[in-house]
C-alpha cells in the first residue's frame, strides 16, 4: 500500500466542501464532500459514522480513500455534530425511532447516487447498525458496503436485548424519554477518562476530538437518551429476527474487535455467519471501537483490508465464512 499524502487532521482539506442536505421534511443535515483532484472519481464512497460522532474525526482515512480516486462525502445523523438535537439540551443523543434516520439515509441515497460509476458505503458503530438495516430494507443499494465495528449488540453482553429493551421502555414510561440514560461517555457505567481506552490506543487520535469539539463547540455529545435506547435496543432485535439479514445480496466487510468494549462482538459474528455475500475480519486486543482512528501500524492493516476489498469486482465478491481471517 502506497503512503497517504500528508494529512492535517486538524483542518478542512481545501478540496473538500461542507454543505447542508435539505432531508424531505425540510430538515437541514450537514455533509461534507471531497472528491480528487484533476481526474474522474473511480466511483462514490459514503461514510456513515457512529453515535455522538462527527465527520472530522475521520478527515484522514477519508483523505486515504479520496487520494485513491475516491469522491467521498460523509454525513451527519439528524439530531447530532452540526445537525441539531432532538431533544431538550445540546448535549443528550435523541431519536424518536431508528426509522427516521434510515428515512433520511434512503432520501440521501437517491439523489446522491444519481450521478454515474459504483457507489459504496462504509459505515462505523451506529453508522454500520443503520447501514446494514438499511441493506435489510431495500432502502439503498451500494454495489458494496463496509461494517466497522457495527453496533449490532451492545454492552453487558450477558443480558439479553429483550431484558433491556424492556428495562429502557419502562424508564421511558417512568419519565421523559428524551432525558439522558447516562451522563457522559459512551455507555453507562463508564467514567469520562475510560472513553480513550473504550475507543483507541492512539492518544494522539483521541486529542484530535477534543480539538474540534473545542474548535466547534456545537460538535459536543453527551450519553443518549432512554428512548435511543429502547429504539437502539428494537432496532438490534429486529435485524436479530431469522431471515432478515438472510435478504442482503450485497457483499459485505464486517470489521471489528473481539475486545470491543462497546459493541458485541459475539452479535457481530453471528450476524456475519447469516450474511450470505460477508467477509468477517476479526481483531484481538491491539484494536478498541474506532477502527479506522486506532495507532498506525493498526489502522494500516484496516485500510489495507477496505483497500483489497474495494479493488475486487463488486457484483461477484462472496468468500465463504470459513475464509475468515484474523490479520
Amino acid at each position: 500500500m502506497t503512503a497517504d499524502p500528508p494529512c492535517n487532521r486538524r483542518e478542512i482539506p481545501l478540496l473538500g466542501v461542507e454543505s447542508r442536505w435539505l432531508a424531505p421534511d425540510g430538515t437541514a443535515i450537514r455533509r461534507f464532500d471531497w472528491a480528487p483532484a484533476g481526474t474522474p472519481p473511480r466511483g462514490r464512497l459514503l461514510f456513515l459514522p457512529g453515535r455522538g460522532d462527527c465527520y472530522e474525526k475521520y478527515l484522514e482515512a477519508m483523505g486515504h480513500w479520496q487520494a485513491r480516486g475516491w469522491a467521498v462525502t460523509a454525513l451527519d445523523w439528524r439530531g447530532q455534530a452540526l445537525s441539531g438535537r432532538l431533544g431538550h439540551d445540546p448535549l443528550t443523543g435523541h431519536i424518536a425511532d431508528f426509522a427516521i434516520w434510515v428515512a433520511d439515509l434512503a432520501a440521501f441515497w437517491r439523489d446522491w447516487a444519481a450521478a454515474p460509476g459504483p457507489k459504496v458505503a462504509i459505515g462505523h458503530s451506529m453508522g454500520g447498525h443503520l447501514l446494514l438495516r438499511a441493506l435489510a430494507e431495500a432502502a439503498i443499494a451500494p454495489d458494496a458496503a463496509v461494517l466497522l465495528a457495527p453496533m449490532l449488540g451492545l454492552h453487558p453482553t450477558w443480558v439479553p436485548p429483550r431484558l433491556m429493551r424492556a428495562i429502557a421502555a419502562l424508564m421511558c414510561r417512568l419519565g421523559d424519554p428524551a432525558r439522558p440514560a447516562w451522563d457522559a461517555g459512551e455507555r453507562p457505567g463508564k467514567a469520562a477518562d475510560l472513553r480513550q481506552h473504550l475507543l483507541t490506543h492512539s492518544p494522539e487520535r483521541y486529542a484530535d476530538e477534543a480539538w474540534w469539539r473545542a474548535a466547534r463547540p456545537g460538535l459536543g455529545m453527551g450519553g443518549g437518551s432512554w428512548r435511543w435506547v429502547e429504539r437502539a435496543y428494537a432496532s438490534i432485535i429486529g435485524l436479530a429476527r431469522a431471515g432478515v439479514l438472510e435478504t442482503v445480496h450485497t457483499p459485505l466487510l464486517v470489521m471489528a474487535s473481539r475486545a470491543d468494549g462497546l459493541v458485541s462482538w459475539p452479535a457481530i459474528e453471528r450476524a456475519a455467519a447469516r450474511l450470505l455475500k460477508a467477509r468477517l475480519v476479526a481483531f484481538d486486543a491491539e484494536v478498541a471501537h474506532e477502527l479506522l482512528r486506532e495507532v498506525d501500524p493498526v489502522r494500516a492493516r484496516v485500510l489495507a483490508e477496505i483497500d483489497s476489498f474495494l479493488d475486487c469486482p463488486f457484483l461477484d465478491h462472496a468468500v465463504p465464512l470459513s475464509q475468515n481471517q484474523q490479520p
